[in-house]
């Protein structure tokens, strides 16, 4: 019986894994090795990894993790976690290589997965030269035309915030009509205007050159943006019964102060419990749902010896 399962160890799940162990108690973190960022050949804006790859961060944290010998470290996918049958509050965790294993308490960092448009030449530029964020992302383009694919509301916002890093064209193909709030930010923001759509992203690859409108036209671009819709990577929260909410790009997991979702027991962090999402803010959700979950255990465990 594990004091803790952390389901998903990304940095979200690791992060909340340091802090447990320091706790000297009992826990467990599954991982199945699909962190979101694996497209992006580096991790930008993270406070002394700047530049750095992603896995080589994470493949640190499970290197200094595994100093603690309470740390019990799965490589695997969860298929099913369910709520105990007595009266004490336990979970059940079924891995899909047939372990069981069991803790008190558990931490869902498992992420959120990015949709992104079936548009050719999108998908394996994805986390390279087109991308969704710009403060991980922007420094590096170094300036020039930069296009943002307006698919969203919010892709108003996106082509304004961007238009710091470059010369932005915002495509505006398939979005509602533009009010006049946002036609005038933009031109504040010297952001171009292209109705023409976008049918293919090219260049050599991871590389871009530009975007090929349907005219026939090729947008000479250095970098694509775009509002990428998420879904919950797992099915676990919903599984569990945990209240999901509308974030700003899909739903995720709801969660109080203490990252603990509407079901006992639970506690969420990292993507799939936030609405503004990079590497710096799950590892800050990771330590709030650790010390939210030690907590609990702490009032549980004094309960139960006023009741013995």
């Amino acid at each position: 019986m594990f004091d803790v399962i952390i389901i998903g160890g990304s940095f979200a799940g690791l992060s909340a894994a340091l802090q447990l162990a320091r706790t000297r108690r009992p826990i467990a973190v599954i991982d199945a090795g699909m962190p979101r960022n694996r497209f992006a050949a580096r991790a930008h804006g993270v406070l002394a990894q700047d530049g750095k790859s992603g896995s080589a961060i994470l493949a640190e944290a499970r290197a200094q993790l595994a100093a603690y010998p309470n740390v019990s470290q799965l490589t695997g996918t969860v298929r099913q976690a369910t709520p105990g049958s007595s009266g004490k509050l336990a979970f059940s965790v079924s891995l899909d290589d047939g372990q069981l294993i069991a803790g008190r308490r558990l931490i869902l960092a498992t992420g959120v997965r990015d949709v992104l448009p079936q548009l050719p030449g999108v998908a394996e530029r994805w986390g390279q030269t087109v991308l969704h964020c710009p403060y991980c992302h922007g420094y590096e383009i170094g300036g020039g035309p930069i296009g943002v694919l307006g698919r969203l509301p919010a892709s108003v916002h996106q082509a304004s915030l961007i238009a710091d890093w470059g010369d932005v064209t915002l495509f505006t193909a398939g979005m509602p009509p533009l009010d006049d709030d946002a036609l005038q930010l933009l031109a504040r923001r010297n952001v171009a205007l292209e109705s023409t759509a976008v049918m293919a992203v090219e260049g050599n690859a991871p590389a871009l050159s530009g975007a090929r409108l349907a005219d026939g036209r090729l947008l000479p671009l250095r970098a694509l943006f775009l509002a990428a819709p998420v879904q919950q990577a797992s099915a676990l929260a919903q599984q569990l019964g945990c209240v999901l909410e509308e974030g700003m790009m899909g739903p995720i997991v709801q969660v109080d102060a203490m990252k603990m979702t509407s079901v006992p027991g639970v506690h969420a962090a990292g993507d799939a419990a936030r609405a503004m999402a990079n590497i710096t803010f799950a590892m800050a959700d990771g330590v709030m749902a650790a010390v939210g979950a030690h907590h609990a255990l702490i009032m549980e465990d004094g309960q139960a010896s006023h009741r013995a």
